[in-house]
C-alpha cells in the first residue's frame, strides 16, 4: 500500500492505513514508520489532526 498521496487521501481512510502499518509494521513508533515510507511527520499529523485525531505514544497509535 503505497501512500505517496497521502496528503490527499480521505482522512479516516488514511489513519486506518497509517494504524495498521503502526501496529503490523512499526510497533507504534511513528518515527520509524514516517523514516521508513519517506513521509513528513508534521504534515501527516496536521493531516489527520484537522479531522479531529492525534498521535498517543503510549498506544502508538492515532485517535
Amino acid at each position: 500500500m503505497y501512500l505517496e498521496n497521502y496528503e490527499k487521501m480521505d482522512p479516516v481512510m488514511l489513519l486506518s492505513i497509517i494504524n495498521m502499518k503502526l501496529r503490523d509494521e512499526f510497533n507504534g513508533s511513528l518515527d520509524e514508520l514516517v523514516k521508513s515510507l519517506t513521509i513528513n511527520r508534521l504534515r501527516l499529523e496536521e493531516k489527520l489532526a484537522a479531522a479531529g485525531f492525534e498521535f498517543i505514544s503510549e498506544t502508538g497509535q492515532f485517535r
